[in-house]
């Protein structure tokens, strides 16, 4: 066993499970706390989506960070968790009335909206409650990164948010709704962006877009980048902690804030990301006349990005003693082709029993895993479960 990276006792739990490192889950954490502390008016949510396991709720809520919701499950579970409902931001594009409710309900800060229609049902809903509720407009920025198309979101033709040409229209809609309140706008380009140039071009849309507004009278008290900080896949035991300081700064030196804003973030995968592995344990090696195959227990049923957006995770052998390597295809046991880890793994010789480790699965992993095949769902446990 690896016992640098994992603990004792692991080899013990049935497999497949995520195993979550909290002391980098808390190193990571005060990184964040560190920028946001130092630059007045920045106000960092966690992305519940990509991770809602209770016990790293637990840990994210202690260091006093709000929380970005898109549904009114993960608003319940943010509540249970702890976190203060006036640091919960709502987004979504088909937020349901009982969603709209729970929000209202609790006060959050505010919802972030993406279209007409559901700013209407909103001011409806909370007219009925007579509870003012407090909006962001979600703006499309027209600004392209640089990431897979599944996980691009700014553009003009995206399902997200309100198109630039539309924002005066809809800014003053809520000024004609009267139990809304208009507080700011929100963007989110996109996730697993490396290249700060697409940060840079965001805030550069963000000042043409507030000249503009500033020139009609329309002052806004909240700007919301969204989040979008990727990580490094490739190099995660060397690079564990994703770059904030170049995040953090082209913010503070690209957009120009007015006296009293707030700039708020949306970051999931560059908070729990790299404190996560998938353990999966070998069940076969299967040799064919071109390739052999790792053939472990862990499938697209618990780590579905690989099959989804095609993505690379390190994997390595953390029970093997072996110093000679071989080449390996990582496969599921899915009843379906695509049921694949990655492909060309070079791993110390393996056999049947080893443990395997699936890098960088903390976000979108666990949260996102399925019944299919009437599997069930893998269990979380943290580092903190084997002191």
């Amino acid at each position: 066993m690896n016992t640098k990276r994992y603990p004792k006792g692991l080899e013990s739990i049935q497999t497949p499970f995520y195993y979550y490192d909290t002391d980098l889950l808390r190193t990571t954490l005060a990184s964040i706390k560190n920028y946001e502390d130092a630059n007045e008016g920045f106000c960092v949510h966690y992305a519940i989506k990509a991770n809602a396991n209770p016990k790293l709720l637990s840990i994210i809520q202690e260091y006093g960070l709000g929380i970005d919701c898109v549904s009114g499950g993960e608003i319940q579970a943010s509540l249970d968790a702890g976190f203060d409902p006036r640091k919960i931001v709502f987004a979504g594009v088909g937020k349901s009335d009982w969603e709209i409710e729970l929000g209202l309900d609790n006060d959050i800060l505010c919802f972030n909206v993406e279209s007409i229609p559901e700013l209407e049902v909103i001011n409806e809903i909370a007219t009925k409650k007579k509870k003012k509720a407090n909006v962001c407009l979600r703006i499309n920025p027209e600004v392209g990164a640089h990431t897979h198309t599944n996980i691009a979101t700014g553009r003009a033709e995206d399902k997200f948010g309100i198109s630039m040409e539309d924002m005066e229209t809809v800014i003053q809609l809520t000024q004609s709704l009267p139990y809304i309140h208009f507080m700011g706008l929100h963007f989110h380009i996109g996730s697993q962006i490396l290249d700060m140039a697409d940060f840079e071009a965001l805030c550069e849309r963000v000042n043409e877009l507030q000249d503009r507004l500033e020139a009609q009278q329309v002052k806004l008290e909240i700007i919301n980048v969204g989040g979008g900080l990727g990580v490094d896949y490739n190099s995660p035991e060397t690079n564990d902690v994703p770059n904030f300081k170049d995040f953090f700064n082209t913010y503070r030196e690209r957009l120009h804030l007015r006296e009293g804003q707030t700039l708020h973030f949306e970051l999931g995968r560059a908070v729990v990301a790299q404190c996560g592995s998938l353990i999966t344990k070998t069940l076969y090696v299967k040799k064919g006349n071109q390739r052999q195959f790792v053939i472990v227990d862990a499938g697209f049923t618990d780590l579905i990005r690989p099959a989804l957006y095609q993505a690379h995770h390190k994997i390595v052998n953390i029970t093997s003693d072996e110093t000679e390597t071989e080449t390996y295809d990582v496969v599921g046991p899915i009843c379906e082709s695509s049921d694949v880890f990655d492909t060309d793994v070079v791993l110390p010789k393996t056999k049947r029993g080893d443990l395997i480790a699936i890098l960088s699965a903390g976000a979108y992993g666990e949260t996102m895993a399925s019944q299919y095949n009437c599997r069930p769902l893998v269990q979380g446990y943290t580092k903190d479960d084997f002191a």
